[in-house]
């Protein structure tokens, strides 16, 4: 049986930095960094991408749909 393997997108040039996606992460996998976007937020970043468990709870809770979230299914070696 293998495991899931998640990768968080987040569009950096719609994000407004509510942080929602934070909160939500029960592994801790996103942060607000301190690079701001064009229109002058921190937008949300990727800061333990490896503990990502592909659970997609940020992406239910961003009111702008700036996340995607990939799953990829990895096998035993």
């Amino acid at each position: 049986m293998g495991k899931i393997k998640g990768r968080v997108v987040v569009n950096t040039v719609r994000c407004k930095g509510c942080n929602l996606c934070v909160v939500a992460c029960p592994t801790g996998v996103l942060a607000l960094g301190k690079e701001v976007n064009a229109k002058g937020y921190n937008y949300a970043q990727t800061v333990k991408a490896d503990e990502c468990i592909a659970c997609a709870s940020c992406g239910y809770v961003c009111p702008d749909g700036c996340i995607t979230v990939y799953k990829s299914k990895i096998e035993n070696q």
